[in-house]
């Protein structure tokens, strides 16, 4: 199935109070195929809805009314997953620490070169697109075993745990070819390939075998 339009469209935001940057960075963007969007404070951004594709935020430390920093302490809290690209002229070795700690993956001093901020773009996108196909996944993962029956969920967790059918059989009162059958439709509604794949998917959804 082909991928919605918009998925193959990356976007890269801007906010930046300095209008002139922003049109330079946008126009920089625009060159090398890439959707760029500017906003010149904060607030401005968070009225915007998120787009369904890759996307980065290149951001101001020094803004006007809330700052850069707390911006992405914002974001942060509000569960907004967007790789961040901080920019300022004001930059500083505790400042760069900061913003880096709390997820920034790049810190760019102006002036800055383009190419410096189109590798940094091009990560950050990177970073997202990898996110999203494992979020993608994760709901996929979850919507999966809520397709299990509860005696397949119980099979399940024995198999993720390494039981062997016959154990299975004895722990839960039935015939061991009953367990083989069980364990045959969790696999294939799992999307399992193997043991050890299904016992990956049992620690992402965090079934634990009770004793």
């Amino acid at each position: 199935m082909k991928a919605p339009k918009s998925e193959e469209q990356p976007v890269v935001f801007v906010v930046d109070d300095d209008e002139s940057l922003r049109d330079a960075l946008k126009r920089l963007f625009q060159m090398v195929g890439l959707r760029a969007e500017t906003f010149a404070a904060a607030p401005d951004f968070l009225r915007r809805k998120a787009p369904d594709a890759p996307s980065c935020l290149v951001l101001d430390v020094r803004l006007p009314g809330i700052s850069g920093l707390e911006f992405q302490a914002e974001l942060a809290k509000a569960g907004i997953k967007i790789p961040i690209i901080f920019i300022t002229g004001h930059g500083d070795i505790p400042m760069t620490v900061k913003a880096m700690k709390t997820g920034a993956l790049e810190f760019l001093t102006k002036p800055f070169r383009d190419q410096d901020m189109l590798d940094a773009v091009q990560l950050a996108l990177e970073h997202d697109r990898a996110r999203r196909h494992e979020e993608r996944a994760k709901t996929q993962l979850h919507l999966n075993f809520e397709g299990l029956t509860p005696r397949e969920r119980e099979v399940m967790a024995f198999v993720a745990a390494g039981l062997m059918n016959k154990q299975i059989a004895a722990k839960l009162d039935l015939a061991e070819v009953t367990v083989k059958l069980h364990r045959g439709n969790v696999m294939r509604k799992m999307n399992a390939r193997s043991v050890a794949e299904l016992a990956r998917m049992a620690e992402i959804l965090g079934i634990v075998l009770k004793s």
